[in-house]
């Protein structure tokens, strides 16, 4: 064995050549252990166990080497992202790990992780032909369960935050016209989900929050609005579950336009009517918007429904998302402030509006330069 140098922990060289050596290291459970280190050179694992050495003396437990990132996700699983993640949120995060990122990095040990992994991954998925929003969705999920590696000290940095991955080109929202708007709320008056297209134009809601909107969340006579929560079917196939809006900011307040107020009152009138023909068969969740007898409004069968009305009506088709992106052209159309309607469709950022909504607001950006020029112009 060789003769160790100060600090070097014990260091030899191997029968194949290679050195190593070893160093007790400070455990994240605050007990100690022995760790092996290897390099081509004496000095590259002098180097290592300097590094191990300096960590413990600071206090800063090393990785747990024995994690796999197919053992870490299972922990996370179980103890960490039920308490930070809505239903539905964690069901679509597992889908994506156990569909597209573990079978590509699952055996890697967590400590090994490396950009060059996370590289390979991402190619494999386009190799596979799955799009770039799917690797994206892949990236970013790696990178948040990795997260919180860094945080129980188990990593000390996150090697997914250090590799861009693919953006997919932002396709250009083409929502209705206000004409469109108008011809199709004026072929489907008479509907019994009338009243939630309205809203839907009005207020641009999400779907989720439309299904999921209760009477209690109405206020006629104020003519407000309250976004109180969400519906989502969950992908494990386990069915629809209630959970808190999208973020924050998407509980919010909303008052009640006119052509609202008035479909909101004949529509709890004909409810009343439902409920009374339903009977026992009625289930009261107190829902503005569910099914004919009380349940809830199954999200894919809105989309089909909307699909039909659009085409009955005989109008290019749009998403039942896009009638959320309809009632923002309409509002800025209308000279409303980028903040306001950041506030009424429930945004976490004003850069969420602005580059989403950016190329149907000409006229505001005519208005902006024409005032300069009656500012600076008339000096010139």
């Amino acid at each position: 064995m060789s003769r160790r140098g100060n600090g070097e922990g014990s260091v030899y060289k191997r029968t194949d050549g290679r050195w190593a050596g070893a160093a007790y290291v400070l455990m994240p459970n605050g007990g100690r252990r022995r760790r092996q280190v290897y390099g081509r050179t004496r000095e590259e694992v002098g180097r290592k166990i300097a590094a191990l050495v300096t960590q413990a003396a600071s206090g800063v437990p090393a990785a747990e080497t024995s994690w796999t990132v197919t053992s870490y996700v299972a922990h996370w699983r179980e103890h960490i992202a039920p308490g930070s993640l809505r239903p539905a949120t964690l069901a679509n995060y597992l889908y994506v790990l156990d569909s597209h990122v573990l079978p590509e990095v699952g055996k890697v040990r967590l400590a090994r992780l490396t950009p060059a992994h996370v590289r390979r991954m991402l190619g494999a998925l386009d190799d596979k032909g799955l799009s770039p929003r799917t690797q994206q969705l892949a990236h970013a999920v790696l990178r948040s369960v990795l997260a919180h590696a860094v945080r129980d000290e188990l990593v000390h940095r996150n090697v997914v935050a250090l590799v861009r991955p693919p953006r997919p080109e932002r396709l250009e929202v083409q929502p209705w016209t206000p004409a469109e708007a108008g011809q199709f709320l004026a072929s489907v008056r008479g509907h019994r989900m009338y009243a939630l297209f309205a809203v839907g134009l009005a207020l641009g809601l999400r779907r989720g929050e439309l299904l999921a909107l209760t009477w209690a969340d109405v206020d006629l006579t104020g003519k407000q609005l309250t976004v109180r929560r969400s519906v989502q079917r969950l992908r494990d196939g386990s069915g629809l579950v209630f959970g808190p809006p999208k973020s924050a900011r998407s509980r919010r307040s909303i008052p009640l336009p006119a052509v609202c107020v008035d479909a909101l009152r004949a529509h709890k009138a004909a409810q009343s009517a439902e409920r009374l023909a339903a009977g026992g068969y009625w289930t009261d969740l107190d829902l503005v918007f569910p099914t004919s007898i009380g349940t809830v409004f199954e999200p894919r069968n809105l989309n089909r429904l909307f699909a039909e009305l659009v085409e009955a009506a005989g109008l290019r088709r749009i998403r039942v998302h896009d009638m959320r992106h309809t009632c923002a052209s309409l509002l800025l159309a209308q000279g409303v402030p980028p903040r306001v309607v950041m506030e009424i469709l429930g945004h976490s950022q004003i850069s969420i509006t602005m580059e989403t909504y950016a190329h149907v607001m000409p006229t505001a950006m005519r208005d902006a330069a024409d005032a300069v020029d009656a500012v600076l112009g008339s000096r010139a």
